[in-house]
């Protein structure tokens, strides 16, 4: 290895996903190996992703971390144990055109620059700790020039944050509970690609962007610990829901899947009641939501949209179809108009066509929609400021690196932050 003062760089963009089947309670803390299997949905990295960029250099005297441009500790045991893991499989490479040969043992040695960027809040129950670990260990993997696949470095990234082995691929993705105890076979696997259920369109109310009181971590811990319905769960329920939702996902059986992804998303929050002392994700708003929602589908008569809530208060709402997306977007606005002084451009953010399908341009067309005829005029409420802001989103791809340059977030000359 040459000792001038050369940067390589990867970066790399990965999606976040949204479990329909919920994973909730470890049966290891260290490895992350959970108590069930689980089955998530990737979303649109054009609406929800990590960027992160990795940079090798033998000038870096320590290994340091950028996380939305403030510097982050690497010492927690996550971060390291995903390092370790990588720097073990870490191959020789060679890159002939800057004249930079890195050789197998060489990288114990060298230091790594990483910079991290989520476009959507982090710690705000919208999974960005799954992304961010996945984004981390798919840079590193092609920095290092791993060899594992895609599954293989998926049981690496669990070791960061057991749902960022979910966000290593596209589409409906399974995690593996596995059984072996250094957790080598609890992996994901993708049951279908993002275009096998392309009809598919998400809308997800973000009701807070604050860090959530009870991080999933201890909410976890406490509900394996103190939580009968949890061990019921794990052992009778989830087995063969998991069974039915893969079969609902082959089949685009949306009746099917929309009733397991509500009963799921209830039973986790059940569980989350059942806990000493009890945990409290959801409020009123993400009630009052599911309220809406139970309503709509029961006076169709079948289910038009599915809702999901992870460790926080904001709703996944999962419509059968673009057609029913937009009457659910008009739903959606009709009952939590944005506050007079924001503007509709950064309160529906993401495929902002779904927004003109409804025939909303400006806050008249809101103030214009008429009451969704399943709901009685007397509870008609309007609860504007309630919500954020709504994303409207689809089914996902993968990881993928990007070449170009203007993309990274480290100075390449300098392997620094571009904004230092």
């Amino acid at each position: 290895m040459a000792a001038e003062k050369w940067v390589l760089m990867v970066t790399a963009q990965t999606p976040t996903n949204i479990a329909v089947i919920k994973y909730w309670g470890k049966r290891d803390e260290t490895l992350i190996l959970p108590v069930n299997d689980s089955i998530s949905v990737t979303l649109d990295p054009d609406h929800l992703c990590t960027t992160t960029t990795v940079a090798v250099s033998p000038s870096f005297d320590q290994d340091r971390m950028w996380l939305n441009g403030k510097e982050i500790s690497l010492g927690g045991g996550r971060y390291q144990n995903c390092l370790k893991e990588i720097r073990s499989r870490a191959c020789d490479v060679e890159d002939t055109e800057k004249g930079i040969k890195i050789e197998k043992k060489d990288w114990q040695k060298l230091h790594l620059h990483i910079a991290s960027f989520n476009n959507f809040p982090t710690a705000a129950g919208l999974a960005s700790s799954a992304a961010g670990f996945a984004c981390l260990v798919f840079s590193l993997a092609k920095l290092m020039n791993l060899k594992e696949n895609q599954s293989q470095l998926s049981a690496i990234a669990r070791q960061g944050s057991g749902s960022a082995c979910r966000s290593l691929f596209g589409g409906f993705v399974k995690w593996i509970l596995g059984k072996e105890g250094n957790g080598s076979d609890s992996l994901a696997v993708q049951l279908v690609d993002e275009e096998h259920w392309n009809d598919l369109v998400i809308i997800i109310a973000v009701v807070s962007s604050r860090q959530k009181e009870t991080s999933s971590t201890t909410g976890m811990r406490e509900s394996v610990e103190t939580s009968l319905l949890l061990q019921h769960r794990a052992k009778e329920v989830v087995p063969k829901r998991i069974v039915q939702m893969e079969e609902a996902i082959q089949n685009h059986d949306f009746s099917s899947f929309a009733q397991l992804t509500c009963a799921d998303s209830n039973q986790f929050h059940a569980v989350c009641l059942d806990t000493s002392p009890p945990i409290f994700y959801m409020n009123d708003t993400s009630h009052r939501i599911i309220s809406y929602v139970e309503r709509w589908n029961r006076s169709v008569g079948s289910p038009q949209v599915a809702y999901t809530f992870d460790a926080g208060p904001n709703a996944v709402l999962i419509a059968r179809n673009r057609k029913i997306a937009t009457e659910l977007l008009q739903r959606l606005l009709f009952f939590f108009p944005p506050n007079s002084e924001t503007d509709l451009n950064s309160y529906v953010l993401g495929d902002k066509s779904i927004l003109h399908d409804a025939g909303i341009d400006g806050m008249k067309d809101i103030e214009a929609l008429p009451l969704p005829p399943e709901i009685n005029s007397i509870s008609a409420q309007k609860y504007s400021g309630d919500v954020n802001y709504f994303i409207c989103t689809r089914p996902g791809g993968g990881p993928v690196l990007l070449s170009d340059d203007s993309k990274a977030l480290l100075n390449p000359k300098s392997g620094l932050p571009k904004e230092a």
